[in-house]
């Protein structure tokens, strides 16, 4: 790559300092140090590169470099190369802070612009036409179909932190010719990815899931245009929610499967009714509802099958039989009737959608 051509005004005055110095042996003044910085920042915003800059101010050293003073002793020379070689130091030391200066600065600008806009495409700030304008600048074309994943660990996370750059390492390694997004909002590692590359969320997913320690991640499904990353994000989010109120253990979730659960939740005064109904009488219970709602809500999860059921709680089956009949005997539902069960199980997992028997319904 031909790198672009460096103007020599970056080395106004540069010339004449040394000279002067070779005579006088001086140090450069602070307006000279200034005028150093100052140049050293314009080649920063110009956009060339310091290795460059370095090198052409060592050609022009070398170029320039005073000439002996006819008659000089050895030690007048030796002291006047001294001199030079100070003034080049400090020349190419206050040419490079400025120019670090102007980088670092730079680069806050840049890092505020992408949180900012990372923060009106995830929460459906601003005007769309001009969100999608700007997502070009990081990667992205909202016109096209996006999905978004989200980790969550045992931890908050921030971009500076080891998690999110070593997963970030990974898929830029893997996936460096996509048209990915990655951040982190709110503690949690979030990916955007184009929605017909599922390859690279799945991807994502695993790599998360062992930097965060077994973390659990979300994906969402995809969804066209700048509203639609808005919408995959929050069914990741949605999803990781459900996930810690049913007790979930799948280390990778997918909203696209979870689709049940916001359809049984729709209607919230329904459920809320339903679990009353089928479910408040286990609250007569000896130590309350809690322990007959986990023994269904295992019961269920092991297929009904009493024998895995009482493995899974630690009980005999026998105890296990007797704590299915006292629930018989409360509800008047029995967990072994298939006619039953349907009933019994949606209001387990109403129960557990709403946090009940802990709050209220």
């Amino acid at each position: 790559m031909v790198e672009p051509v460096i103007s020599d005004s970056f080395l106004e005055g540069y010339a004449r300092i040394l000279g002067e110095v070779a005579v006088s042996g001086r140090r450069l003044t602070r307006e000279e140090l200034d005028t150093r910085r100052a140049l050293g920042r314009q080649a920063a915003e110009a956009g060339h590169q310091l290795r460059a800059l370095v090198r052409m101010h060592l050609a022009e050293t070398r170029t320039t470099w005073p000439a002996a003073v006819p008659g000089a002793t050895a030690a007048v020379t030796a002291a006047s190369t001294e001199s030079v070689l100070a003034a080049v130091e400090q020349s190419v030391d206050a040419f490079a802070e400025g120019f670090e200066r102007a980088q670092r600065l730079t680069i806050r600008r840049e890092e505020a612009a992408r949180r900012e806009f990372i923060d009106d495409l995830l929460y459906g700030r601003s005007d769309l036409g001009r969100l999608a304008e700007r997502a070009t600048r990081f990667g992205l074309r909202l016109s096209r179909a996006h999905a978004v994943a989200a980790a969550s660990g045992p931890e908050a996370y921030t971009e500076t932190d080891a998690a999110p750059r070593q997963v970030e390492s990974a898929l830029l390694a893997r996936f460096s010719g996509r048209k990915i997004l990655l951040t982190t909002k709110d503690g949690r590692l979030i990916c955007i990815a184009p929605g017909n590359q599922p390859d690279v969320l799945r991807y994502f997913a695993k790599q998360a899931h062992a930097a965060t320690d077994g973390g659990r991640v979300a994906v969402g499904r995809p969804h066209r245009g700048p509203g639609g990353v808005v919408q995959s994000y929050d069914e990741a989010l949605d999803a990781l929610d459900l996930a810690d109120r049913m007790g979930l253990d799948d280390p990778v979730l997918y909203a696209a499967d979870l689709l049940v659960y916001p359809v049984l939740t729709r209607d919230r005064q329904a459920m809320a009714d339903l679990v009353r109904s089928e479910l408040g009488p286990l609250q007569q219970a000896r130590g309350g509802a809690e322990p007959l709602l986990k023994t269904l809500s295992v019961y269920f999860d092991a297929g009904c099958v009493a024998a895995e059921t009482a493995r899974r709680l630690a009980l005999s089956v026998r105890a296990l039989t007797y704590r299915l009949e006292r629930i018989h005997q409360l509800t008047g539902s029995d967990p072994s009737d298939p006619m039953h069960r349907y009933t019994l199980q949606t209001a387990v997992i109403g129960a557990r959608l709403l946090d009940w028997p802990a709050k209220e319904v």
